[in-house]
């Protein structure tokens, strides 16, 4: 409060210190009663502007781990208990004295204010009333001068039947009526009322009320072209002393300065000047008042690796390595969730997040009694990514394969298939040059998935070993981050199609045809055409059942999908509405990702005899839960008897699924 009053002020003191020093003597005075006004109002609100200006202050620390252990050891228990009790703080009455008495007089003032512009509204209801140009003349029956409030003009009722009064009164009130100053005595006599124990809105007032006598003396000075006339007029009447408060009286301050100002010009240019004059000083108050500088400290710690900022080679083999890739970062250390091409990545987080580079893989022949030992014991082995069993292995050579690896299994990750403390991956010569030969120039996948996580997280979370991560960044006190690295060899997109209801839940209908019934059969052919070995398609839905969206987005999840396309029919009351749509949901860190496949798909679609209506967003919940890019795709409306046949018909749910499955095959 203290800050507010001090600010607010000194703004009142500067600003009308201005006014009277430079634009007071001006002829400017329809600029003037704005800029009085004006500048009680930016004087009230200035100490509420602040404009922070950040200023980083370096500090060199040499941080060591905090050891809490160490320091309540330290402490004795009785003298620790002593620091942190509580202390028994007293109560200060004196801001509440101030503050009642504050507002005690502030209501009486108020009061009075009210009960004031109540007298004058029931004297103008009171008395007759006669209409002249666009303001009310009261004729009211004590003797008294010509004064202003609202629209109504206070006149002596036998003055007014005599014609005691001056043409050149009645336009004087007049200018007051049509200008509106009541308002302007109003404005200031309410803010009065609430800073009572601020002398200086008393000499804004009278800054204000004389500004209006200026402005009505200015009009009647162009109106009657008799300047000493009106002079002498005014000096008659200043002898009659009134005052009344909340209006415009005629023979306020007749003064030297109203004398002077009606026979004074002012020239534009001067004019224009005073006014520009104005800018500095309403800067200067802002800059003292309004702006903050505020310190904040960036702790740099001496004992911390520092990063260089030189490309080395390294970096240049990573840029090559991952580029194109789009990176999802889930960092649980810094609360940050990242998905960008790598591109965009700082050399800081590339090195931080992406300091795996992989080497190239050399041929490495499995050892022969290793090799005859996975013929008779039931061990986890893969071959070429797919699991076999023992029977299986008989079938092959040991010549046959050019790569082997093996991997411990920690006991918290094994499961009832697979027991074993080891796995072993074993790849074929020509499955090991098509597909990892070459895997340390560029990485496989289009996306990569890493999570910044706690050592005992990684290595003791199952789910998250078992996630659709590509790279697992484990951290502890000691070091920055380590990488531990999963689905290093993962070739295969798996996509999933989610075929629409099913079950009691028919979806769309018409006639005999429903939605769920016209989604499987194409759902159906996509299975039963699709051939592409690098390509693992996953459904949702095999046969007539309903299955919960949870049980769906679970299925997606588990299997670690890198698509979902589920399959929908629309329905419209419209039955010329037609054609087919793909929705995608903002609200997913795979937004972009998702809205660049989608359009690949709808353009793939337009090829059908089904009309393209664009893609839409919609906040479903197969596509905010699913980890990866998933779209729902309407094939069409079953209301529109053009699109239910093409969908309806083998050679329409034909060509959907071959357009689907091209969309498939190109993602490769």
């Amino acid at each position: 409060m203290i800050d507010f009053l001090i600010k607010s002020s000194i703004s009142l003191i500067v600003l009308l210190g201005f006014y009277h020093l430079i634009l007071e003597r001006e002829k400017i005075h329809h600029f003037n009663r704005f800029y009085l006004l004006f500048t009680i109002v930016v004087s009230l609100i200035i100490p509420f502007i602040t404009f922070e200006i950040i200023k980083i202050v370096p500090v060199l620390k040499n941080i060591e781990p905090l050891n809490t252990v160490a320091i309540s050891s330290f402490l004795p228990e009785n003298e620790m208990q002593e620091r942190f009790s509580p202390t028994e703080e007293k109560i200060n009455i004196t801001p509440y004295i101030l503050w009642s008495l504050y507002g005690i007089i502030s209501f009486q003032l108020l009061l009075r204010f009210g009960k004031n512009i109540w007298k004058l509204i029931l004297k103008s209801k009171s008395n007759p009333i006669v209409k002249y140009k666009n303001a009310n003349l009261v004729l009211v029956e004590e003797k008294t001068l010509p004064h202003t409030f609202l629209n109504s003009i206070f006149i002596n009722f036998e003055d007014y039947n005599n014609r005691n009064i001056e043409d050149e009164l009645y336009t004087h009130e007049l200018v007051h009526v049509t200008q509106k100053h009541t308002l302007d005595i109003l404005f200031i006599e309410f803010l009065k009322a609430i800073f009572w124990f601020n002398p200086l809105f008393i000499f804004y007032k009278k800054a204000i009320q004389l500004n209006h006598e200026f402005l009505a003396d200015e009009e009647i000075v162009k109106t009657y072209n008799n300047v000493p006339f009106y002079q002498n007029l005014l000096l008659q009447r200043s002898n009659e002393n009134q005052t009344i408060y909340l209006a415009s009286n005629l023979n306020y301050l007749v003064t030297k300065k109203r004398l002077i100002m009606m026979t004074k010009s002012t020239s534009q240019k001067i004019a224009v000047l005073k006014k520009i004059a104005i800018a500095p000083i309403l800067a200067g108050l802002i800059y003292f008042f309004c702006i903050e500088v505020v310190a904040q400290k960036k702790v740099i710690n001496v004992n911390s690796q520092v990063i260089k900022s030189e490309i080395t080679d390294k970096d240049k083999i990573r840029d090559s390595y991952y580029s194109g890739v789009h990176v999802n970062i889930i960092d649980k250390r810094n609360n940050r969730r990242t998905v960008t091409l790598y591109e965009n990545l700082s050399l800081e987080d590339r090195r931080k997040y992406l300091n795996y580079i992989p080497k190239k893989m050399i041929e490495n022949e499995i050892p022969e009694a290793l090799f005859e030992k996975m013929k008779i014991k039931n061990m986890a082995v893969w071959i070429n990514d797919k699991v076999k069993t023992k029977e299986e292995i008989k079938n092959y050579k040991r010549t046959d394969f050019s790569y082997y690896t093996y991997s411990f299994v920690c006991k918290n990750a094994r499961s009832k298939r697979f027991p074993q403390e080891y796995q072993y991956a074993l790849y074929t010569k020509k499955y090991f040059d098509e597909n990892l030969k070459n895997n340390h120039l560029h990485f496989s996948g289009d996306t990569i998935k890493i999570r910044y996580v706690p050592y005992n997280a990684a290595m003791k979370n199952v789910d998250l070993q078992k996630s659709k991560t590509d790279s697992i960044v484990r951290y502890t006190k000691e070091k920055d981050g380590y990488n531990l690295y999963v689905n290093e060899h993962k070739s295969k997109k798996i996509i999933v199609i989610d075929a629409g209801h099913g079950g009691y839940d028919y979806g769309a209908t018409k006639d005999d045809l429903n939605e769920k019934k016209l989604t499987s059969e194409i759902a159906k052919k996509i299975k039963a055409m699709y051939s592409d070995s690098d390509v693992s398609i996953l459904f949702t839905r095999t046969k007539d059942e309903f299955i919960d969206l949870k049980d769906r987005t679970d299925f997606i999840n588990t299997n670690k999908a890198d698509l979902v396309i589920s399959l929908h029919i629309n329905c419209n009351k419209n039955t010329d509405a037609n054609g087919f749509e793909i929705f995608v949901t903002e609200k997913s860190d795979l937004f972009d990702k998702t809205k660049v496949l989608a359009e690949k798909l709808s353009s793939k679609l337009s090829k059908t005899q089904l009309k393209n209506r664009g893609l839409k967003t919609a906040p479903f919940k197969i596509l905010k839960n699913s980890d990866c890019p998933s779209m729902v795709v309407d094939l069409g409306f079953i209301s529109n008897e053009n699109d239910r046949k093409f969908i309806a018909s083998k050679k329409g749910q034909t060509e959907i699924a071959q357009t689907i499955l091209a969309f498939i095959s190109d993602m490769k």
